[in-house]
């Protein structure tokens, strides 16, 4: 949101925050959703670098179409050891997994 916005809505009486401050959310639970983000968006930039379906990646890894699109789209009954062993049956090193965590996420929660 820009700046001007902002100091309209502010004017207006409107409280203006973030998504974290919204749901109230503590540092270290804002950083795990973050953490799934990027391991959701790593394995869907790996299956769509491969050529891959999402029913392909789950012949692979013993999974359901189903549950890969729900890997994709961090669905919260997904856990982040599903992710990170479902990114390794893929081929995706320790190393490329820990940069997919590291780097800044584009966008807010």
């Amino acid at each position: 949101m820009d700046s001007t916005t902002k100091q309209k809505l502010t004017a207006a009486g409107w409280v203006v925050g973030d998504t974290e401050q919204f749901l109230g959310l503590s540092d270290p639970e804002s950083e795990f959703i973050h953490l799934k983000l990027a391991l959701a968006r790593k394995l869907k930039d790996r299956r769509l670098a491969g050529r891959l379906s999402q029913t392909q990646v789950a012949n692979i890894v013993g999974s359901s179409q189903s549950r890969v699109a729900k890997m994709e789209a961090s669905d919260p009954s997904v856990s982040a050891d599903l992710l990170i062993q479902t990114l390794l049956r893929l081929g995706v090193s320790r190393e490329e997994v820990a940069q997919a965590v590291s780097a800044p996420l584009a966008g807010a929660l």
